[in-house]
């Protein structure tokens, strides 16, 4: 290895932690609680290290979300070759369960951590982000294109549909379903989405 592999693999390790410190802050403390300072202090080194990395908390922030998407999408990687739009619509929000279920920090900062999105005016910059729901968008419109959903504005239609998903995976998340017993709770959250898709598939 030469001297200036070597460096920039321990510059990739040093940014990977300093993105692992600030995930878990942001996690555990929320992220207007949490400073540069204290994100240095985890990783035991000086703010002016973490400057060499990123330019502020924010851009930490943009980051991990770029990150989490990336996986997410890299998660779901086996989507597109399913031909059936509805079949395909359907895998999809059974891989967001899981997803949610498996990854619980990433769908945290994903989509429910309060954080600032700035740089939500140029989508160029949530690029992960937009190909995901992109996606999610097209497979809706062919649905209704092949008759399976009514007609109708396809953003309103999937914005219905990831408020459904999202709502029930906020409360698994945020443990607010233990009023239900442990033992039928991922049964409910099945049959609960298999009537969600049918209530909306067209007959």
């Amino acid at each position: 290895m030469t001297v200036k592999q070597r460096r920039e693999r321990e510059k990739e390790e040093m940014r990977t932690l300093i993105l692992d410190s600030a995930h878990k802050l942001f996690i555990d403390k929320g992220f207007d609680e949490v400073s540069i300072r204290n994100i240095a202090e985890a990783i035991e080194y000086s703010p002016a290290t973490i400057y060499l990395y990123f330019k502020d908390k924010n851009e930490i922030f943009h980051a991990l979300h770029q990150e989490a998407f990336r996986f997410y999408n890299q998660f779901n990687i086996e989507l597109p070759a399913i031909r059936d739009p509805f079949d395909r619509l359907v895998k999809m929000g059974e891989k967001y369960f899981e997803f949610m279920t498996l990854h619980p920090k990433y769908y945290n900062i994903m989509f429910l951590m309060e954080a600032p999105m700035r740089n939500d005016e140029c989508i160029d910059e949530w690029e992960e982000g937009a190909k995901a729901h992109s996606f999610f968008e097209q497979t809706v419109l062919e649905c209704m294109e092949k008759g399976y959903l009514a007609a109708d504005d396809h953003r309103v239609v999937a914005l219905t549909i990831w408020s459904y998903m999202h709502g029930i995976c906020s409360l698994i998340i945020r443990n607010r379903m233990k009023m239900y017993p442990e033992e039928i709770r991922e049964q409910i959250q099945k049959q609960s989405f298999e009537l969600f898709m049918n209530k909306i598939r067209k007959r």
